[in-house]
C-alpha cells in the first residue's frame, strides 16, 4: 500500500467529493505509521495520573496550553530509579505512538517515553538514585549502623569547613549538652571537585587516632550541586569502613546526600549532630548528681541528729543503768550459789548410797567368791602337775636329745644324730650311737 493510495477505494458516493471510503483498519495502520515517523523530542510538563501495570507505566504530561498521554515500558522505568508523583515537573524524551485497536478493543494514542528525568536537577537526581541503589545492594549502608556509640565520649572528631557556620553550631550543641571533653578539628573544603577526597582523607586521619570515639561531618545547606561532594562513591565507601561511628549533618532538613545513608546517624542540623554525639545531657546529669548529694547530706544530718538524741537519752542516768545491772548480777550470783549447794548435797547423798551398795557387794564377794577361786586354783595346779615332764622322768624315764637340745622321738633320728644327750630327773648323760656288729 502506497502513501497516496492506502487502500483500493470503493465506488465514491455520489453525494460526497472526498476520497474513499476506505476500510477503517487500513486507515488506522497508515495513521500509526505516519505518527511513528514524527521526530523524537523532549517534552517538559507536570506529571498527573501516574499508574503502573505489569508491563507498562502510564501518566499524563500537562502544561497550561495542553496535555499528552504518556507511557513507558515498566522494566525501563524501574532501571531509571525515579519515583514519580503528581505535580512533579519532569522532562520526558520519546515519540508518538498509536494503537489502532480492533473490532473488540478501542484505539489509543500515547507519547512513548524512552527517557525520563526530573526537570532542572533531574540528571543529578537520576545519577544519585542509581548510585544509592547500587551501594545499598552492596551493603555499604549497613556497617556504620552496627557500631555502638558511647553515651559520653571523651574525645570527638569534627570534619567541617574552617570558616563555615556549621563549626559554631557544633560548639553550640556541645555547650547545650554541658560536655567538657576534647574536640579534634579536621578542616576540609566542603564544596568543589576537590572536597570529597579531602573529606575522606580527614576522616581516615581522625579514625587513626585511638582516643577519638565518634566523628561528626557537618556542612550548611545549599543546592544539590553544592552538596554533591557528599554523594561521592569513594567517600561513602571510606565512611562505611571506618572503625568509629560517623554522625552526618549535611544540608537542610529536606536535603538527603549519600553520606547520610552511609553514616551511623543522620541529623538535620550540626547542632543536633553534636547532641547526637553526646546522648547524655551532662548538664542535667550534673544537676541530678548535685540533687542526690544534697539528699545524702540531708539524710546524713538527720541520721546524726537522731543518733545524738539516742546517745543523749542513754547518757542521762548511767548510774541507774549500772545499779540495775549490778542488782541483776547479784541476783544471778545468789541463784548460782543456791543451785550449787543443792547439787552438792544431792551428790553427797547419792555418793553415800553408792558407798553402802559397794560395801555390801564386797562383803558378799569375800565369803563366796574367795572360796570358789581357791578351789579353782587347786584344780588347775593338779592338772599342771600331771602334765609336768619332770614327774615323768622321776618315774624312771629318760628324754633323748641331740647336742643342740632338740628332742628325738624315734630311733631313726637318734641314729642320724649320732651324738646324744640322755636327760634324767637328776641330771644329763652324754651318749653315742653304735651299730651292732654282724
Amino acid at each position: 500500500m502506497s502513501h497516496a493510495n492506502p487502500a483500493r477505494p470503493a465506488p465514491p458516493a455520489p453525494e460526497s467529493e472526498l476520497p474513499g471510503p476506505y476500510p477503517v483498519g487500513s486507515y488506522a495502520a497508515q495513521l500509526k505509521r505516519r505518527l511513528r515517523e514524527f521526530a523524537h523530542v523532549q517534552l517538559v510538563g507536570e506529571v498527573w495520573g501516574f499508574h503502573a501495570s505489569r508491563s507498562r507505566v502510564y501518566f499524563e504530561l500537562r502544561d497550561p496550553r495542553g496535555a499528552l498521554p504518556c507511557s513507558m515500558w515498566r522494566n525501563e522505568f524501574d532501571l531509571l530509579g525515579v519515583a514519580l508523583a503528581d505535580a512533579m515537573q519532569m522532562s520526558v524524551g520519546g515519540g508518538c505512538d498509536y494503537y489502532p485497536g480492533s473490532a473488540t478493543s478501542s484505539p489509543s494514542f500515547t507519547f512513548a517515553a524512552s527517557e525520563l528525568r526530573i526537570a532542572g536537577e533531574g540528571d543529578l537526581l537520576v545519577q544519585l538514585e542509581r548510585l544509592r541503589r547500587r551501594l545499598d545492594a552492596e551493603g555499604v549502608f549497613r556497617p556504620q549502623k552496627l557500631l555502638q556509640r558511647p553515651p559520653l565520649p571523651r574525645v570527638i572528631g569534627v570534619v567541617t569547613g574552617e570558616r563555615g557556620k556549621a563549626r559554631d553550631d557544633v560548639l553550640a550543641g556541645l555547650r547545650r549538652r554541658g560536655w567538657a571533653g576534647q574536640l579534634v578539628w579536621a578542616f576540609a573544603p566542603v564544596q568543589d571537585r576537590h572536597a570529597a577526597p579531602r573529606i575522606a582523607a580527614s576522616l581516615r586521619e581522625l579514625a587513626a587516632i585511638p582516643q577519638i570515639e565518634v566523628v561528626i561531618v557537618a556542612r550548611g545547606g545549599g543546592s544539590l550541586a553544592d552538596l554533591f561532594a557528599f554523594c561521592d562513591e569513594a567517600l561513602c565507601r571510606t565512611v562505611a569502613l571506618l572503625r568509629v561511628p560517623v554522625i552526618s549533618s549535611v544540608g537542610h532538613h529536606t536535603d538527603r546526600t549519600l553520606i547520610d545513608d552511609v553514616a551511623a546517624v543522620c541529623c538535620s542540623t550540626p547542632t543536633h549532630a553534636a547532641e547526637a554525639a553526646v546522648p547524655l545531657d551532662c548538664r542535667a546529669a550534673r544537676a541530678d548528681i548535685a540533687a542526690s548529694a544534697r539528699q545524702l547530706r540531708n539524710h546524713g544530718r538527720r541520721a546524726v541528729l537522731s543518733r545524738a538524741r539516742s546517745l543523749g537519752h542513754l547518757s542521762r542516768a548511767p548510774a541507774q543503768q549500772v545499779a540495775r545491772h549490778r542488782r541483776h548480777l547479784h541476783q544471778l550470783l545468789r541463784e548460782l550459789r543456791a543451785s550449787a549447794r543443792r547439787r552438792h548435797e544431792a551428790g553427797r547423798s547419792l555418793a553415800g548410797v553408792h558407798l553402802l551398795v559397794l560395801q555390801r557387794s564386797a562383803a558378799r564377794g569375800k565369803s563366796s567368791e574367795h572360796d570358789q577361786r581357791a578351789r579353782e586354783l587347786e584344780r588347775i595346779s593338779l592338772a599342771l602337775a600331771a602334765h609336768d615332764p619332770q614327774r615323768t622322768l622321776a618315774r624312771g624315764y629318760a628324754l633323748v636329745e641331740d647336742r643342740s637340745g632338740e628332742p628325738l622321738g624315734s630311733a631313726e633320728r637318734a641314729r642320724a644324730a649320732g651324738e646324744l644327750e640322755l636327760r634324767f630327773h637328776d641330771g644329763e648323760v652324754p651318749a653315742r650311737v653304735e651299730e651292732p656288729r654282724r
